[in-house]
């Protein structure tokens, strides 16, 4: 352990020497802060005296939602979102308002953060409301005219699909590069859905300035990898979780999720190049300079599910720059981010194959370091929380396909995911000194299966089954907590348009209107199809449908599982190893407070020997841990939970570290949302 606090001093010394002079280390004036490390050089709060951080204001929005926000500070100003997706500048000192952009776009669901952009004088604050993206003065929060039409620009224009026929929103904030903006986005998981082009705009005049394929049009790298045409209706493979820039070498890391549908491919054969992926793109003209595909045919939507990191190591006696990319199924790939090689050796895993479709017949998954979430369930993992809930479990296992951690889904029976849906590692990205990676994760089963789709349905159950069944399940039911029914919703019809429309927490938006709107509204409301219609043909339309997600929870509502359900863990990157993992999170009713929990958000790292992290879904707390050996030395209430990943600023010589709150994904509980700043009481600070 000595040998590990020598190695904090000196990341804490080297990364102070290279943070950006932008703010003079007082800012958090990135997303994700430099390389995506999540750290700031900031040392005003210590492990001495982080015991004494108390709430230094507090900014409630009235308003409920889930927006998952991780703002900016620059200059002593927050820069942050409300669940509608207002953009909000506040003192950051204070809390106090300064102004409030209101879009006049209805919207809603995560958006976690934004970006800014200067040269000299002048300065854009880049923020996003439903399809489109704002170019705002950041001392005003007014539009700038020059940027597009009035101060925006439609991301689904230049697409090549019919805007008014494909949805999607930003959940990451773009990447800056010199002139230009970056681009990725989240579109729907089913049919139709954008293809998940990743594109550079102009940041003066909003104009596209260049254009990568994600699923690759004729005569293109990667193209093979995918039925012929698939290129001209087919969606998906985007870049949702946000990229990272090499600022010195202009390339831009970009991950992807998985390709349309997620959990049955049969109209995609090939391994799908560039779903699933890590790319480095040239950031000057969008040129691929390598690709690593973590997961081929995914039929499980195992999206890379974060931002990568760029770090440092000592491998084999040398210094390589690298990234390391975090994954849903507990793998953590580390790469030489200048070629793309793995820097430890992989296996290829043979895997289970489907009677329906043809998948790959082994999947890629390193040698170093460990899972940092549990790989297969058996009947020894299952709960033992009491006798009857064990019962329960070994029950229902033995009626689910148990394939590992690379499942497919099968018709008339439930799949294991194990870690689920959620992760292993989720949207919060990690936190990174000198080669050590601080990664939270969620240790949780979740299960799903198939469905045929009917040969013929009305035109609003046809809209359901392909829109909405996935989450909400065939009989409308949804799956508690996490998917709400929707069979006793108390929403009128116009409330659920405008949810339609803008979306709300997990549940993107889409572009449904007239007839196909009103029809899809009759059956969610009512069950009745009024409307006949033969099922749409075409490839976009597979005969099999997911019935659903469904996290394996107990009859008491607790994962069918042995803990840990959530922990926080430092891995050592230079050489594989774990330095710690420790469970994260409890549940406020369960006399052992070890359980861990599921946890939404990530951690940030600082120069006075910090991490800090919320994340935790049901004690609604935040922490500070002691990054050499995870020892507690810090936690607080917060007034909901803080599913978002914190910032740390400087404003009026005060060190704040700030957390955005809410309970959105904790339905029984008191719904709001807030921005909770904490500092160190006047009596320690220097």
């Amino acid at each position: 352990m000595k040998n590990n606090k020598k190695l904090w001093a000196l990341a804490a010394g080297l990364l102070a020497a290279v943070m950006p002079a932008f703010g003079q280390g007082k800012d958090w004036a990135l997303y994700g802060g430099e390389g995506g490390r999540r750290f700031s050089s900031l040392a005003q709060i210590t492990r001495a005296n982080v015991s004494k951080l108390e709430q230094a204001w507090r900014f409630d929005m009235a308003e409920m939602g889930d927006p998952q926000t991780h703002p900016l500070a620059v200059g002593g100003i927050v820069y942050a979102y409300t669940p509608s997706l207002d953009t909000i500048a506040l003192d950051g000192a204070t809390g106090k308002l300064k102004w409030r952009f209101h879009s006049g776009v209805k919207a809603g669901g995560p958006q976690r953060g934004l970006s800014i952009w200067g040269k000299g004088k002048a300065q854009r604050l880049f923020a996003a409301a439903g399809t489109y993206l704002y170019a705002l003065d950041p001392a005003t929060g007014k539009p700038l005219a020059d940027f597009g039409e009035a101060g925006r620009i439609d991301l689904r224009a230049g697409l090549g699909r019919d805007v008014d026929k494909i949805s999607l929103a930003l959940t990451a904030p773009g990447t800056i590069w010199r002139d230009i903006i970056i681009m990725g986005f989240r579109t729907d998981e089913s049919a139709p859905a954008a293809p998940g082009d990743i594109r550079a705009f102009d940041v003066y005049s909003g104009k596209l300035r260049w254009s990568f394929h994600t699923i690759p049009h004729p005569g293109e790298p990667g193209h093979e990898s995918w039925p012929t045409d698939y290129w001209k209706t087919g969606g998906g493979a985007n870049s949702w979780p946000g990229m990272v820039l090499d600022d010195k070498r202009g390339i831009v890391f970009a991950p992807t999720g998985s390709a349309v549908s997620d959990f049955y491919g049969a109209n995609r054969t090939g391994e799908n190049l560039y779903a699933n992926s890590l790319l480095a793109l040239d950031a000057n003209t969008g040129k691929l300079l390598w690709h690593f595909q973590g997961v081929h045919h995914d039929v499980a939507d195992r999206d890379f599910p974060s931002p990568p990191v760029l770090l440092t190591v000592t491998h084999n006696c040398k210094r390589i720059y690298a990234v390391a990319q975090a994954t849903k199924q507990g793998y953590l790939f580390v790469l030489d981010r200048i070629t793309g090689k793995p820097l430890f050796p992989m296996i290829e895993m043979q895997v289970a194959q489907s009677e329906l479709e043809k998948l790959s017949p082994t999947q890629s998954v390193p040698s170093l370091p460990a899972p940092y979430a549990r790989q297969h369930l058996s009947e020894s993992l299952l709960t033992n929380r009491t006798p009857q809930a064990h019962a329960w479990a070994v029950e229902q296992f033995h009626s689910f396909a148990n394939d590992g951690p690379f499942p497919h889904m099968r018709l008339g029976q439930q799949t294991l995911v194990f870690p689920g849906f959620d992760g292993g590692a989720e949207w919060g990205g990690q936190a990174s000194a000198n080669g050590i990676l601080y990664l939270n994760a969620n240790d949780v089963a979740w299960t799903g299966g198939l469905v045929e789709n009917s040969a013929a349905s009305g035109l609003g159950a046809g809209l359901y089954q392909d829109n909405c069944a996935a989450c909400h399940g065939p009989d409308r039911k949804g799956a508690a907590p996490a998917f709400p029914s929707l069979v006793d919703s108390k929403l009128t019809a116009e409330q659920m348009a405008d949810v339609v429309h803008s979306g709300r927490g997990r549940m993107p938006a889409f572009a449904l209107q007239g007839d196909s709107l009103s029809s899809l509204l009759t059956f969610v409301r009512s069950g009745e199809d009024r409307e006949l219609a033969a099922k749409p043909a075409g490839d976009n339309h597979p005969a099999y449908r997911f019935t659903g997600y469904r996290k394996f929870l107990d009859p008491d509502g607790y994962p069918a599982v042995t803990p840990p359900w959530g922990t926080l863990s430092a891995i050592d990157l230079n050489s594989g190893a774990y330095l710690w993992r420790i469970p994260l999170g409890e549940y406020p009713a369960l006399a052992d407070k070890s359980t861990g929990s599921e946890n939404y958000g990530g951690p940030i790292l600082t120069k006075g020997g910090v991490l800090f992290i919320a994340a935790t879904l049901y004690d609604k707390k935040i922490r500070a841990f002691d990054p050499q050996d995870g020892k507690l030395l810090w936690q607080a209430q917060l007034p909901y939970a803080g599913n978002a990943t914190p910032i740390t600023y400087m404003a009026g010589g005060r060190q704040y570290v700030l957390i955005q709150a809410d309970n959105a994904r904790d339905k029984k509980s008191p719904q709001g949302a807030a921005y909770v700043a904490f500092a160190l009481t006047a009596k320690v600070r220097p």
